[in-house]
């Protein structure tokens, strides 16, 4: 291998310099580096939030290796393998790096791309950095993989989680640059429309932001984070997913942290280290079972009568926090408005869109997809299929939240739903009003509207869903 060959760093879900390794490893060869991303099928298609989210990653990610005295190259093409080729032939690379991907689209693409390239006399080679634990090395007594989450937080709690590496001190530059696509032009946030101008306020963008926002969490709230986590109006929780989906911090660096909360006798840090296994169980999950993602994961649900006209009333007032149960309707607007959502509010609205309206999980699934700045495939399916009980370790399917005496029991003063919700009140919140300037126009929604009543009755609701999946034999 030449030494002065350069290496194609090729960035997908890992926009950061620290705790990098296919980075550190390129960095270690003292050959020139050439950061690159390129916008493929896969990341064109996808949905307008993640993608607007993704746009400002990689710009912010672009200025902090300019810091470093190297760039971003943007190359758009359908085919990543094409893109690469030509970044190979106009540089005289000998070498890609990326980090892995673990979701089926990702990995036969990255699997077609290594394949090609080795046998092309190029060394192609994927890193770990995304994860903590492989999910092919996590395994039963048997040699099978985990089906309950309880089990496998206890194989992997007491692992070694190797230590985070420290940013590059020097990212070699190559001699010439070759030309990079414009972010601009790519218009990331296009399907946003104005909601990005709404929901920017509230992200917390790059490595530096997600560091201090973990900082923060570690220093202040995680003593309690084993209460305070459940209160929605409550600023009790890391926030972290959205940095995670773009790995603006990796999970290493969050665990290590954890880690020594809890040593200093902070026993809430030992709760948000179950989290970053919980988020773990979901690509164990999506490695072995990757039918979790589109389909039913306990196959005994695959005939059960949901409902999937996307169409329906109750339906659309969902979507539009216009179900009259303030709970619900306080979770999606609050989504909107930042493009996220407190998991408390995550389960309920869950819990409500597929138990008492009986849908059908892909329809929140998909809806969460277009909607979430944190959006993550194993996460979201697994979420989704964990509050439907057609999942694996899911809520048993008899339970049904009650989203009225949940918000009595978790959000007492409604400071969650005042917040959130403008309908009824003389001096509306702020981000309660945002929710007008972010949501479609079309919607002919204004403040000034009456409060709905409930689409469907909570006590109705529960039964009729009792109903049905007694009728299944469930």
């Amino acid at each position: 291998m030449s030494e002065t060959s350069p290496i194609l760093i090729w960035l997908r879900r890992d926009l950061r310099l620290s705790d990098h390794p296919a980075l550190h490893a390129a960095c270690q060869s003292g050959r020139p580096v050439i950061p690159v991303f390129i916008l493929d099928a896969q990341y064109d298609a996808l949905a307008a939030a993640p993608k607007f989210r993704l746009g400002l990653g990689l710009e912010h990610h672009g200025a902090a290796l300019e810091e470093k005295g190297s760039r971003l190259i943007l190359r758009r093409n359908q085919s990543a393998l094409d893109a690469l080729r030509e970044l190979i032939e106009q540089t005289g690379a000998k070498s890609v790096y990326w980090t892995r991907q673990y979701d089926p689209q990702a990995v036969a693409r990255d699997s077609d791309v290594k394949s090609a390239l080795k046998d092309e006399g190029i060394e192609a080679k994927s890193f770990g950095g995304h994860l903590m634990f492989e999910p092919w090395t996590v395994e039963t007594k048997t040699g099978g993989y985990y089906k309950v989450y309880t089990p496998f937080w206890r194989s992997v709690k007491d692992r070694d989680v190797e230590a985070p590496l420290a940013a590059p001190a020097k990212i070699t530059a190559p001699e010439s640059w070759p030309a990079s696509d414009l972010l601009a032009d790519w218009n990331m946030g296009a399907a946003m429309k104005r909601g990005a101008d709404v929901v920017r306020p509230f992200v917390q963008l790059g490595e530096k932001a997600a560091q201090s926002r973990l900082g923060a969490f570690l220093a202040h709230k995680v003593a309690d984070y084993d209460t305070t986590r459940d209160l929605p109006g409550v600023d009790g929780t890391s926030c972290l997913s959205e940095n995670l989906a773009l790995g603006e911090i990796s999970p290493n660096q969050c665990w290590h942290a954890g880690q020594r909360a809890l040593h200093e006798g902070k026993s809430g840090a030992e709760t948000f280290l179950k989290e970053l296994v919980w988020r773990e169980f979901a690509y164990h999950l999506m490695h072995h079972t990757p039918r979790i993602l589109d389909r039913n994961w306990r196959e005994e649900w695959e005939d059960f009568d949901w409902n999937e006209d996307e169409r329906r009333a109750e339906v659309k007032a969902w979507k539009q926090g216009r179900t009259g149960i303030p709970f619900v309707d306080a979770a999606m607007r609050e989504m909107y408005v930042t493009g996220r959502m407190h998991n408390r509010g995550r389960m309920i609205v869950a819990s409500y869109l597929t138990k008492h309206l009986l849908c059908h999980w892909r329809i929140g699934q998909k809806w969460f997809e277009e909607c979430l700045i944190d959006w993550d495939p194993a996460s979201n399916a697994m979420g989704w299929q964990w509050s439907a009980g057609s999942g694996p370790d899911a809520t048993p399917y008899f339970r049904v939240f009650n989203p009225v005496t949940q918000l009595d029991k978790f959000d007492k003063k409604r400071d969650y739903a005042d917040r959130w919700i403008a309908e009824g009140h003389r001096n509306p919140h702020s981000d309660a009003l945002s929710f007008y300037e972010a949501i479609p126009r079309q919607w002919n929604m204004t403040a000034q509207d009456s409060y709905p009543a409930p689409v469907v009755d909570v006590s109705d609701g529960r039964k009729r869903a009792l109903s049905a999946y007694e009728n299944r034999g469930f």
